[in-house]
């Protein structure tokens, strides 16, 4: 299980920015359903990593745009995305496997069947098998904060990762970031801010009200009960 402190959708993991780890790859067990739920789903949901391009028009059978999230957890909210957006395709990638297992689980419940997930280092993915401008979202949703300063490096969302994204969003696509860390927001809206060829959508340069296409997790409603604040970003690729 990935040491998160940030709460929403916890546990999770997150992926490598160059040499510097962003998650802790701690395992865990599987449960029994979680175990089976791969067994059945991962022939046809799962895409193994070879590092060779993925063609998402072939890997789901349509034209259809692709969203892809990184770093899902246990997968509830992309799961309850998916569903929503029948029209829209979704790749979810973890290193987490109990979380690719729980993701599968439910996808199988909720018969959901335009979701794809790769349980893989999603730098690697992305710089080897996703291809230049295919994607017309990014959502990132609740990384792990890294909230003590000297560990700041190993934040996700850094100026390198920010850029690749860039190349992989067709113009016009969207990069989605929210986070429960103020302190952490400001980083993200401070690295965003920088960024090349990203426009913020927010009317003051800064944040956005939750969209509603972006789940209300269980986690969330009780920060909101407590006094926790949420942010939320996106930026529209220009």
């Amino acid at each position: 299980m990935t040491e998160h402190k940030s709460a929403p959708d916890a546990p999770r993991a997150d992926v490598y920015i160059r040499k510097i780890r962003s998650f802790v790859r701690r395992e865990g067990r599987l449960t029994k359903g979680q175990a089976g739920a791969l067994e059945r789903q991962w022939p046809t949901m799962g895409i193994d990593f070879d590092g060779q391009s993925i063609h998402f028009n072939e890997i789901f059978g349509n034209d259809q745009p692709v969203v892809l999230e990184i770093g899902f957890g246990m997968g509830h909210s992309l799961v309850a995305m998916a569903k929503a957006a029948p029209e829209e395709n979704y790749v979810g990638i973890e290193v987490h496997r109990p979380g690719v297992g729980a993701c599968l689980l439910e996808a199988e419940s909720q018969n959901v069947k335009n979701l794809r997930v790769m349980e893989h280092d999603a730098v690697e993915v992305l710089e080897q098998s996703i291809l230049d401008g295919s994607l017309s979202r990014v959502q990132i949703f609740f990384p792990d904060p890294w909230h003590k300063k000297r560990h700041h490096k190993r934040r996700l969302i850094q100026p390198e990762l920010v850029a690749l994204l860039r190349r992989k969003l067709k113009l016009g696509g969207v990069l989605h970031l929210a986070t429960d860390w103020e302190n952490y927001a400001e980083h993200m809206l401070e690295v965003m801010r920088e960024a090349p060829g990203y426009e913020n959508q927010s009317v003051d340069g800064t944040f956005i009200p939750r969209p509603e296409e972006r789940p209300l997790t269980k986690f969330e409603k009780r920060g909101h009960r407590l006094g926790h604040g949420v942010w939320d970003l996106k930026f529209t690729a220009i």
